[in-house]
């Protein structure tokens, strides 16, 4: 299937589906695969801390099952940062894309139920699981944001975008109820609560493996981009090694779009950590599981909405506007989060996140996309999953040496202000029409050399 001409004109939606972004086969097939991996998000990245740091890291202390988990994040982040920009490459010159997505799908998927086999006691297993299934799920995320530019056009991304955001949060929402109504109702499966959070895990697994189907089924692979001088006799690493060299010497010319991963990488980082931490921050503060795991089903669900309505604002007020509102509720955010105590306080925080998390990070997306030249999606989404994982490495070690520092988390998240304040700002220095015009012009010259 070829891709989609660009239009001399931006073409006005027409019709529910169009408005929301999913008006063709292969883009609601693309956007099932955010509902297909957010069971991840939801059940393993939000419910298995809370289970890590009360049952299988029972016996150490509440601050110290934190630090681990923090460490095992990092390790994670760290060791996709250092491979996807090789695999990005080889994908681009291999017609690959989709091929690489399963082979970490499956990785994902297969830890991602093993974690049921954690027991009691099982700190060291639940966080190896756990760094291999991030592993999966992250490297996973390359390759299918890498397909974003090849069935859309640009007119369309940020819609589109924002509803792949908005689809995992409908399946990360669902699924998350699922397995809440198991863990609070565990004698409707006749078994305890923590068998029935262990059976959640395998069931995030399925439904993560099932619901992948269509974009495989749908979404084409886009075509290989040979270059002058490559051959098969070269070898897949070779290749991917001076691809890279070659991305990185040309970096100079996208200048726009290297400013804008620089300020991602900063105001992304605070995000994430909020993500990333907040259910073990709740732990620490006293609140049980169930309340937990209530108060983040209320970010799925108020995020299904808001990801629709920034997808919205983005084509009134362009993406770049609408992103820096989503940074000044976090701003908000932060500073409620240091002084919050209550149950009360924490769902209102919990309500607030939901209003700008998948707009920030959809926007994010889509912007980026609209900055990057078609044949090296690949190689680009790869640098783009580069300083989104730092940001997740740093956020977590800022986390974990706070406290040590300290003895709580509390002053890891006033923290965040300055990475918001700073990140706005080069994002404010970013000229998004120069970076974008760059970007065309460099496949029109590939077009050329073709």
């Amino acid at each position: 299937m070829a891709e989609p001409e660009p239009e001399t004109e931006p073409s006005r939606p027409k019709g529910v589906l169009a408005w929301l972004g999913l008006d063709r086969p292969e883009l609601r097939a693309w956007a099932m695969y955010d509902w297909a991996n957010s069971v991840f998000m939801t059940i393993v990245l939000l419910i298995f801390p809370i289970y890590f740091a009360k049952v299988a890291a029972r016996g150490l202390p509440a601050a110290t099952a934190s630090f681990w988990f923090a460490i095992a994040t990092t390790v994670s982040m760290g060791i996709v940062a250092v491979l996807s920009p090789f695999l990005g490459a080889a994908a681009d010159y291999a017609a690959a894309k989709k091929k690489m997505l399963a082979w970490f799908l499956g990785l994902g998927v297969v830890t991602t139920g093993a974690l049921a086999l954690v027991g009691e006691g099982d700190w060291v297993l639940g966080a190896t699981l756990f760094v291999l299934g991030n592993i999966g799920v992250t490297s996973s995320i390359v390759f299918y944001e890498s397909l974003l530019p090849h069935i859309c056009r640009e007119e369309e991304v940020d819609r589109v975008s924002s509803a792949g955001y908005a689809m995992g949060y409908v399946g990360g929402g669902l699924s998350m109820a699922v397995s809440v109504l198991a863990i609070t109702r565990p004698d409707l499966l006749g078994v305890s609560e923590g068998a029935a959070t262990r059976l959640s895990f395998l069931f995030a697994a399925v439904w993560w493996a099932v619901f992948s189907i269509p974009l495989f089924r749908r979404v084409p692979e886009p075509p290989a981009s040979a270059r002058p001088g490559e051959g098969p006799g070269q070898g897949l690493l070779k290749i991917a090694v001076s691809r890279l060299g070659e991305t990185m010497r040309e970096m100079r010319l996208y200048k726009q779009t290297f400013l804008f991963l620089v300020a991602f990488l900063i105001y992304n980082d605070a995000i994430g950590t909020i993500i990333r931490m907040a259910s073990i921050y709740g732990t620490e503060m006293g609140l049980d599981m169930k309340f937990l795991i209530g108060a983040l089903l209320v970010v799925q669900f108020v995020g299904i909405p808001f990801s629709f309505l920034f997808g919205y604002i983005a084509t009134r007020i362009g993406a770049k506007r609408a992103i820096f509102i989503t940074l000044a509720v976090y701003l908000v955010i932060s500073v409620f989060g240091y002084f919050m105590d209550t149950k009360l306080e924490f769902f209102m925080m919990a309500g607030l996140v939901g209003t700008v998390q998948g707009g920030s990070q959809a926007l994010s997306r889509s912007l980026f996309t609209t900055m990057v030249p078609k044949h090296k999606s690949s190689e680009f989404f790869a640098f783009f999953s580069v300083f989104e994982k730092f940001a997740g490495i740093l956020g977590p070690l800022v986390f974990a040496l706070m406290i040590r520092a300290t003895g709580s988390s509390r002053g890891a998240i006033l923290s965040l202000i300055a990475f918001f304040l700073v990140g706005g700002a080069l994002l404010a220095m970013v000229d998004v029409e120069r970076g974008q015009r760059v970007a065309r012009e460099a496949e029109g010259r590939a077009l050329q050399g073709a």
